[in-house]
């Protein structure tokens, strides 16, 4: 169904490209006939069409996972380097602070998903496609915090914290930062 709604959205951004940047241009400069040319058509129709198939492919989608409860389910990778916003790690003791380390990203979805996700809007249900964003964000900016602390040769981040700051529409910042530490034997 994901493969469908891409397609779909592809179509839909080759349309609303091919209409607005060689479209209106012909129809400003060149046209003397009021019978459009069939490239303008064919832009039109997948224009269309790629909403039709993003409209259909969302709904279906929407559908199937109300009926079956389904949801995104998070997968956590191995850490070598212990994550936790406490300011403690339970059961022992921090020998050194090493310092502050930090992870950040921008990430942003394409126009086709974007198409996807104002759909949602209309029908409800969760944004998927920022979900799906941010969540890989989240696990970018993480890594390479982690990165960090491991090259300082850190055991653990203690005080881990996210801040996310939305920079256009379709993208977001995300920070994610905390205190590096070693951990006595």
């Amino acid at each position: 169904m994901r493969t469908i709604r891409h397609i779909g959205s592809l179509a839909f951004v080759a349309g609303v490209f091919t209409a607005v940047f060689a479209g209106m241009p012909w129809y400003v400069v060149a046209s003397r006939d009021p019978v459009l040319p069939w490239w303008l058509r064919t832009a039109v129709f997948c224009l269309l069409g790629g909403i039709l198939v993003v409209l259909l492919t969302v709904a279906l989608e929407q559908r199937k996972s109300v009926g079956s409860g389904n949801g995104l389910a998070p997968a956590e990778p191995d850490r070598t380097v212990l994550l936790l916003n406490s300011d403690a790690v339970p059961g022992r003791e921090i020998a050194e602070v090493m310092g502050v380390v930090q992870g950040h990203t921008v990430f942003a979805i394409w126009l086709g998903n974007d198409l996807s996700a104002l759909v949602r809007l209309v029908l409800g249900g969760e944004l998927t496609e920022y979900t799906e964003m941010m969540g890989r964000a989240r696990s970018t900016a993480s890594d390479r915090m982690v990165a960090e602390a491991a090259q300082m040769g850190a055991d653990a981040v203690i005080n881990v914290r996210y801040t996310t700051t939305s920079v256009v529409a379709s993208a977001a910042e995300l920070l994610v930062y905390g205190t590096a530490v070693k951990l006595a034997a």
